[in-house]
This record gives C-alpha cells, sequence and structure tokens, in this order.
C-alpha cells in the first residue's frame, strides 16, 4: 500500500472529467487500496480517484465513528439514480486544506455503482446524513466539479479560500441551484429548532472527520 499525493485546488486535473473503469483489474484495485491508505492518513471521510491525480470514475468513502472499526465503502463507475430533500451542508474536501464553508445538497440519494469486485450494488442514504453529503461530494469531483460549485455565499466562501491561500471561486463554474437554494430556505424557515440542530451536527461531523 502506498500513500499517494492529494492534488489541491487549483490544479487543472480537479476540473476534468473521469473516465470510466472497464474493468475492476488488479492495477485498478491496488489503486483503491491505495486510495484507502491516503484518505485515512488525511483523516477524511472521502476521496476520489481525480484528487490523487487519475481521472477514473473511482470514489472511496467511510464515515464510520472514528474510534470504532473502519468500514471502507468503495464505489467504481457510481451513477446517481435519485436525489430528493435540500439540506445546508457545512463541507471541506481534501484538496481545500483546512477550508470549509456553506453548500447545498440534496437530503436523500440513492447510487449504483461497482464494489472492488466488480458487483454490481445499490446504496441509498438519508436525512442529510454524512454518507448522503459524501457520495454528492466525491462524485462531483468525477465530473470536474467541487463542493464550492455548491456554495450559498460566494464572497464568504472566497474570504474563507483567501484565508487558507487557496484561489477564489471560479464565477463560471457556480452552479445554478435556485430551486434547491428555495427549499433549503424553506425548510430552515419552517423548522429553525431542527434546521439548527442539524447545522449544528453537520458543522461538529466535518471539523471531526476532515
Amino acid at each position: 500500500m502506498s500513500i499517494l499525493k492529494i492534488i489541491e485546488y487549483g490544479n487543472p486535473i480537479l476540473r476534468e472529467k473521469s473516465k470510466e473503469v472497464t474493468k475492476v483489474s488488479k492495477k485498478i484495485k491496488t489503486l483503491i487500496t491505495d486510495m484507502l491508505e491516503t484518505m485515512y492518513s488525511a483523516n477524511g471521510v472521502g476521496l476520489a480517484a481525480p484528487q490523487v491525480g487519475q481521472n477514473l470514475r473511482i470514489f472511496v468513502i467511510d464515515v464510520s465513528d472514528p474510534e470504532g472499526p473502519i468500514d471502507p465503502q468503495i464505489f467504481v463507475n457510481p451513477k446517481i439514480i435519485k436525489v430528493s430533500g435540500a439540506i445546508n451542508s457545512y463541507e471541506g474536501c481534501l484538496s481545500f486544506p483546512k477550508a470549509y464553508t456553506n453548500v447545498r445538497r440534496y437530503s436523500d440519494v440513492m447510487v449504483k455503482a461497482l464494489d472492488i469486485n466488480g458487483r454490481p450494488f445499490i446504496k441509498e442514504a438519508h436525512n442529510g446524513e454524512l454518507l448522503a453529503r459524501a457520495i454528492q461530494h466525491e462524485f462531483d469531483h468525477l465530473d470536474g466539479k467541487l463542493f464550492i460549485d455548491h456554495c450559498r455565499n460566494r464572497f464568504e466562501t472566497n474570504n474563507v479560500l483567501a484565508k487558507y491561500n487557496l484561489p477564489p471561486v471560479e464565477a463560471d463554474k457556480l452552479l445554478n441551484e435556485e430551486e434547491l437554494e428555495k427549499s433549503i430556505i424553506e425548510y430552515e424557515k419552517n423548522h429553525p429548532e431542527e434546521a439548527e440542530k442539524l447545522r449544528k451536527e453537520i458543522e461538529d461531523s466535518e471539523n471531526q472527520n476532515g
């Protein structure tokens, strides 16, 4: 196993669309093993192949309790087949050391993919849990999208990026998510206590998991 170099924001590799894996070969399995080792070494909960310089449609996730046993999840050639709900997610990224900002995410997601042995499976995550947000975050990487493209406040995000000497938000990459934003605002308005509780849980989980 090897610890790979994580590419940081500003490198054009992170903006390239990744290619599908034609076969889960021994070489691919080695890459997956190295990605997991790299993710754990960096105290992350997810890592996509483009972040280690490989534009292949692969990402790995482990949202288990840091104090408990590991629970690696491998997604090869993933496809998000269903989304619903809306949530504010306070996110960071291993390619953006120490930088966190508020972004828009769906609260529920269903994805189909291949595991490390090339076997198909379907995974669901609900209620804005960390797994739901991590799947969307890592899947974005495979299409050259980054979490800051979903930011709720561009100027606030730019201030955070500048603080950590990272390039500013790319205006032409910002996603038009008016309906998602309206849904988040409506939810927070109608369920202020629940929204605040969930916001704090999300922020705490992100700060704990890196």
